[in-house]
């Protein structure tokens, strides 16, 4: 695994974001990150995981492309959100257009025009 601090990484990425905002959910301690209250990234509180929200199809295809990276998360994996191993060397590329996306399909139209 590379030197990057996957939990900085996704900090960084997130806040960049137009109007983001980074809140613990509910009773836990790791951070999610909303826009408006709507969250489009959580991270795991033993901090070896992410989930986003995904658009149709995408959740699939990256499960089947690397499931050793990718996975289908508990609870919002029927929702069609991924789950993402932060104990493996990823494409910070990759991952922060996968984020984008996520911010994408819950951000106001007005927010995600910003980012065009």
């Amino acid at each position: 695994m590379s030197d990057v601090d996957p939990a900085a990484r996704i900090r960084e990425i997130c806040m960049a974001l137009p109007e983001a905002a980074e809140k613990p959910f509910g009773g836990h301690t790791a951070p999610t990150y909303r826009v408006r209250d709507k969250m489009f990234v959580m991270t795991s509180e033993d901090g070896l995981s992410m989930t986003f929200k995904a658009g149709p199809g995408v959740q699939e295809a990256l499960v089947a492309e690397d499931p050793e990276r990718f996975f289908v998360p508990k609870y919002v994996g029927v929702k069609g959100w991924v789950g993402a191993r932060l104990d493996v060397d990823h494409d910070w590329d990759e991952m922060a257009e996968l984020i984008e996306d996520s911010y994408r399909l819950v951000a106001p139209k007005r927010l995600a025009k910003l980012l065009d």
